[in-house]
Parts: structure tokens; sequence; C-alpha cells
């Protein structure tokens, strides 16, 4: 009998622990990302989620009085944080979300690949500068997701230096507004501490102020400003799993 309880109470503590369970209670601290890519009228692969889907997501976000907020405003203190982010610059974000996120008083960070507007990506209708541009700033806030969108883990510190460097110059030449703030393409980043180092000595070089990346989990913070973790929401994923990744992050179990 004991031996069981002291089993179930190992377990307990373990899953207290690696799902951060603890910040339940300290809302302050609690800092929800949820990472999106498009929106369609219906999810076509895990990186589409459908407009029904969305909606009744940022639903319950306002039902439940989550604080959505944007980078420029991590340090103001609030409870039940939330940050919605949204990759790439797909053209059907600019169409689906301003109204999305009026109706429901919430706010969106797009990090944008500029290579990708200019050039265009596979077969997918993209932003323009014009559109990224006219984006109301009451809801969305422009961040950094490198030039050219290469896996960071590939490149070498001047060769980051010079796309990041490149993301913000353009973005400036088209007179957009823009906050320091990286999302690694693909999430990727160098493993190794020694290269994780020299990464983040160039992120601090061009003053970025955060960076994420994936891991699904719901993030302590302040926390480490360069691995701040990304909750991956699939195109199909119900509002009960919605529901759960907002606790645990994601689940291998689901």
């Amino acid at each position: 009998m004991m031996l069981s309880l002291i089993i179930i109470s190992a377990i307990l503590v373990f899953l207290v622990i690696h799902f951060r369970l603890y910040l339940i209670f300290f809302t302050e601290n609690r800092l929800i990302i949820l990472m999106y890519h498009q929106i369609g009228e219906k999810s076509t692969d895990d990186l589409m989620v459908s407009l029904d889907n969305l909606e009744r997501q940022f639903k319950y976000l306002k039902d439940k009085n989550y604080t959505s907020k944007f980078f420029s405003e991590i340090n103001i203190p609030t409870k039940n944080n939330i940050i919605l982010t949204f990759d790439d610059g797909y053209k059907n974000n600019f169409d689906y979300l301003p109204s999305l996120l009026e109706k429901y008083n919430l706010k969106a960070v797009i990090f944008i690949p500029t290579k990708f507007i200019q050039e265009g990506y596979k077969d997918y209708p993209m932003m323009t500068f014009e559109d990224i541009r006219n984006l109301d700033q009451n809801y969305f806030e422009i961040a950094l997701h490198t030039h050219a969108h290469e896996n960071l883990r590939t490149l070498t510190p001047e060769e980051i230096e010079k796309d990041l460097e490149t993301n913000m110059q353009i973005l400036n030449d088209h007179h957009i507004r823009y906050k320091k703030v990286l999302a690694y393409p693909y999430g990727k980043y160098p493993k190794k501490d020694e290269d994780k180092k020299k990464l983040f000595l160039t992120l601090k070089k061009l003053g970025i102020d955060f960076a994420v990346r994936i891991g699904n989990r719901v993030n302590y913070y302040p926390s480490k400003k360069y691995e701040l973790c990304r909750i991956d929401i699939k195109g199909d994923d119900s509002i009960e799993k919605f529901k759960l990744k907002l606790i645990f992050g994601k689940l291998k179990l689901f």
C-alpha cells in the first residue's frame, strides 16, 4: 500500500512539473503562446485551421477571460496571458483575421519572412507589403521570421545576422512597423550549447527582444527570452483538444 502511494505521488509530481501545472496557481507568470499558420473555409492539412474551428477557439478565449497580448506588452502584469501568433504572412490571414480579432477583442502577432512576400511561397497566395502595412495596429503586431526562412541550424552566426538584417531592412524600406521578436523557421535553432550561445549573442547584438521556438509547453514568465515555447494548434484540433492544449501544451497521448 505504501509503495503504491509513493509511486502515485511520484507520478503526480512528475506531471505537475513536466506540464507546469503549478502555473495554474500563478496566472501572472503563466504565458501561453499559440502557433497558427493558415486559415481556410475547411481544414485541408495540419497547417490550415478551419474558420469555424478558429472562431470557436477565439470565442472560448474571450469567454474565459484570457488576456490577449502583443510581445510589446509582455512585461505588463496581467492574468491568464496569451499571445496568438501566425507564421509566414498568408493572404488568408489578411482576409479572415481582422474581423475575428475585432469581434472577440483579441490581438495577433504575424511573423513575416520577407522573401515569401517578395517572391511568393509555393502556390499559396501571400499578403503584399501594402496588406501588411494596412493591418490595424490595435489588433496586429508584426514581427520577424527571417528573410529566407532557412533552418538556422544550417547557418553560421554571420549568415544568420545577415539574413535578419535583410529581414528588418526590407520591412523598414516598406515603412512597416515591427517588433524585434523572432520566430525560428521550422521552430529550429542550434542544439549544442556553444552554437546556441553564438546565436543568442547574435540576436542580442541585433537588439532582438524575444525569440520563440515550438516546444509545445506553457511558459513560466519571465523565462529564457530566446527560448519561449509555442503550442502548435493543428488544423483539425477539436475544441476539446484545444482546451487541453491550453493547460498541458501538446500531450503525446492525443
